[in-house]
């Protein structure tokens, strides 16, 4: 299941204004964010975030299930269990839920020719987190309720207002009360993975010198810039007043900076995105590393220099630009880390994949719809 709890993340960490993808491409290293694993609950509500082209655009099929093939049709009105993990039920509310935060975070409604088929991947994914979050239980992985406490409180002050963190909730159709409960689960089923997966792989050395010689043309870059920003969200539909108010909080905070104020030390404490605990560094990015038309500003910048207030996606942007390069060839050293952090999701993902068969081959699964 490559597209384990894809779908969402916990709030605290998909709040991204910008981010570059993180697959290895020709022209450019392997970042690491590839590295980094998921495993939230799929009903978690997410903050407004800047990239819209990160969020998964609903309409995919299943993994695994050809384009060609119609998934079974699924009912215009769900029952009130949508599946059953061994003894335990997936409720209606809970798949509605993930749908709406799919198409929130796609920032469109799933079309209606491609409504099963995401339904269905979404109801695979429900079920393989209740398979793992079960199988938690099972082993006693237990989650301590200051954890769970610290957990929930870090969703909310994702949100820039306890209004938002409301609004979220309504929009999701979700209680604080349902939150919570998938939250526990998460982190079960993620201290499941951590320990039977995450624990149980390594990368060495040799391995990262191998792959670097052989896929030396990956490591050849363009043009590329060290850059960073600051981020101020604006909610998904927001009227022009909402608008204008995030314009204005972005302006007072260019204003800050025009007078001498410290870019890191104001995108910690005013950027809305997951960057903002590095200061706004995003740091060396080519073209086709992020959006076109965030690259447009940004490669338009001199060093040394940031841009006025720029509305860019969902929100407004302030970029700086500290330091160009020309192309060439990533040195083995720059990219060590990032080579070892993507083999180490490569070796994590078999691992899980293997890990997950195991966990199925006993679990009792009624698909209701």
């Amino acid at each position: 299941m490559k597209r384990l709890f894809s779908l969402l993340v916990l709030a605290a960490a998909v709040g991204t204004g910008c981010q570059r993808s993180p697959a290895p491409a020709a022209g450019a290293a392997p970042t690491a964010e590839a590295a980094k694993p998921s495993a939230a609950p799929a009903t978690t509500p997410a903050p407004a975030s800047g990239q819209a082209a990160a969020a998964q655009v609903p309409g995919q099929p299943p993994a695994g299930q050809p384009a060609e093939v119609p998934a079974k049709p699924v009912p215009a009105v769900l029952p009130a269990v949508v599946a059953k993990v061994n003894t335990e039920d997936i409720p209606k509310w809970e798949l509605e839920t993930a749908l709406k935060q799919a198409e929130a975070k796609a920032g469109s409604q799933v079309p209606a020719d491609k409504r099963d088929a995401v339904i269905r991947s979404i109801l695979d994914e429900l079920v393989t987190y209740h398979m793992l979050a079960q199988e938690a239980r099972t082993r006693k992985v237990a989650v301590p309720e200051a954890d769970l406490d610290a957990e929930m409180t870090t969703i909310q002050k994702s949100f820039q207002t306890e209004e938002a963190y409301k609004q979220a909730l309504t929009e999701r159709g979700l209680t604080v009360a349902q939150l919570r409960d998938q939250t526990r689960r998460s982190l079960e089923a993620q201290k499941l993975v951590e320990g039977e997966v995450t624990a149980k792989v390594a990368v060495q050395d040799p391995e990262v010198d191998a792959f670097y010689n052989q896929n030396i043309e990956r490591f050849k870059q363009g043009d590329t810039i060290h850059g960073a920003h600051i981020f101020i969200a604006v909610p998904p539909g927001a009227d022009a007043a909402a608008k204008e108010q995030g314009r204005a909080k972005a302006a007072a905070i260019l204003k800050q900076l025009r007078a001498g104020g410290d870019f890191a030390k104001l995108a910690k404490e005013q950027s809305n995105d997951a960057t903002a605990a590095q200061g706004g560094d995003l740091g060396f990015f080519g073209k086709g590393d992020m959006p076109p038309d965030f690259e447009a500003v940004a490669f338009g910048l001199k060093v040394g220099t940031m841009s006025d207030v720029v509305e860019l996606g969902s929100g407004f942007h302030i970029i700086k630009v500290t330091e160009k390069r020309g192309p060439r060839t990533a040195p083995l050293t720059e990219v060590r880390e990032q080579i070892k952090a993507f083999l180490l999701q490569g070796q994590r993902q078999a691992k899980l994949e293997q890990f997950l068969q195991q966990v199925k081959g006993k679990t009792k699964v009624q698909i209701l719809i």
